[in-house]
């Protein structure tokens, strides 16, 4: 099949999205189609490169607002192209917009990843186009029952949603270098627990209620990332005294986080907001056989780690309920060794190839004319 992946942004550029796209375009292509990923650059220039059996198309950017790149190249190069199949990753409205006025593909598939959250003036304007974008789709792909039952924005277009949980290359983080793990731990926690984050420093992360948390937990916090969040939190950590217990360790490369996640003894993901939709971070570190803490927020967050299971659930936005279940953990290594076992079990729902070949089923009966939306 011809199918064209349509975002904002593409590796080398990182986040949950753009992981998500990069292992769903490469995958496609090792598995023999023809794939194209639409996406823009991050210079006013246009680049064409193939990049593992993928060619990806980086349409010169004009400006950055609102967390949403503009640019004039890519509805132009959107209407050069004939897919047979156009995946749109939502939201990013230039896209969806695009291809609605000028999409010349057979099929269109939406991945809806994450309500609008925080650009709310924006959605004032964009939400009847959105509607009809979204009538226009024949089928919309949801990672979680959870988020397809909360999300207002998808009960009109229920009928033609269909779950398909998100999937990583698990091996990459069940199979480790010790030497390299150890050598995480004794650098960052030689003499005491570690907890780790991994991420994105976005506003919808919420480690600034962990951080709030830290003077009550006797353990040290690694967090490894980057983003707009970084200074704000340097200076929270400055603030708060907390500047021999966190870490702020900033872009780890891909290929050394499995030895982080190995190097902790619990992983926290404590985001405040919606926006975090689902947190591929939690299946990594399911993956490695790490327990894991996260936060209630409706959406698919609670899907992936299992109250009691995984991991344990607490309250969004509470640094108490945080420190509370932290401590609680390091406390009792039997309670962490079960969850660790669940994690490691759980995260088996989440794997790449199934996830691939939903995808390329979703895509088939389109194509076959047998499921129109």
């Amino acid at each position: 099949m011809r199918i064209l992946h349509v975002y904002k942004d593409y590796y080398p550029v990182l986040g949950g999205i753009e992981n998500h796209v990069r292992v769903l375009a490469e995958g496609q292509a090792a598995a023999g189609h023809d794939v194209t990923v639409l996406v823009t650059n991050t210079a006013p220039v246009t680049r064409v490169e193939m990049l593992d059996g993928v060619r990806v198309i980086k349409a010169g950017r004009l400006a950055h607002v609102a967390s949403t790149p503009l640019s004039l190249g890519l509805p132009w190069q959107l209407a050069r192209l004939k897919p047979q199949i156009t995946h749109l990753h939502f939201p990013y409205p230039v896209g969806e917009v695009a291809q609605y006025l000028l999409g010349r593909g057979e099929h269109t598939v939406l991945s809806y990843h994450s309500d609008v959250v925080r650009q709310q003036a924006i959605l004032r304007f964009y939400r009847p186009l959105m509607r009809r974008v979204l009538r226009s789709i024949d089928r919309i792909l949801v990672a979680t029952p959870n988020y397809l039952t909360s999300s207002e924005v998808l009960q009109p277009f229920r009928n033609k949603c269909c779950i398909v949980p998100y999937g990583i290359d698990r091996r990459r983080f069940m199979e480790v270098d010790l030497a390299a793990a150890q050598a995480v731990r004794a650098r960052y926690a030689p003499d005491g627990p570690l907890l780790l984050f991994v991420g994105v420093l976005r506003y919808y992360k919420g480690l600034q209620y962990l951080l709030e948390a830290m003077p009550d937990i006797p353990a040290r916090l690694l967090i490894a990332g980057d983003g707009p969040m970084a200074p704000a939190l340097r200076e929270q950590v400055r603030a708060l005294g907390l500047g021999s217990r966190v870490i702020l360790a900033g872009r780890v490369p891909d290929e050394e986080l499995p030895a982080y996640y190995h190097a902790a003894d619990l992983f926290v993901l404590p985001s405040g907001e919606r926006s975090e939709a689902f947190g591929l971070v939690l299946v990594e570190a399911m993956s490695a056989g790490l327990p894991v803490v996260s936060t209630e927020l409706g959406t698919g967050t609670s899907y992936v780690n299992k109250q009691g299971e995984s991991g344990v659930v607490v309250p969004a936005q509470n640094p108490q309920a945080l420190a509370q279940a932290i401590n609680a953990l390091l406390a009792d290594e039997p309670l962490r060794q079960r969850l660790a076992a669940g994690a490691l079990a759980r995260s088996a729902l989440f794997d790449r190839e199934p996830m691939l070949a939903q995808i390329e089923q979703v895509y088939a009966k389109l194509v076959a004319g047998k499921s129109r939306g």
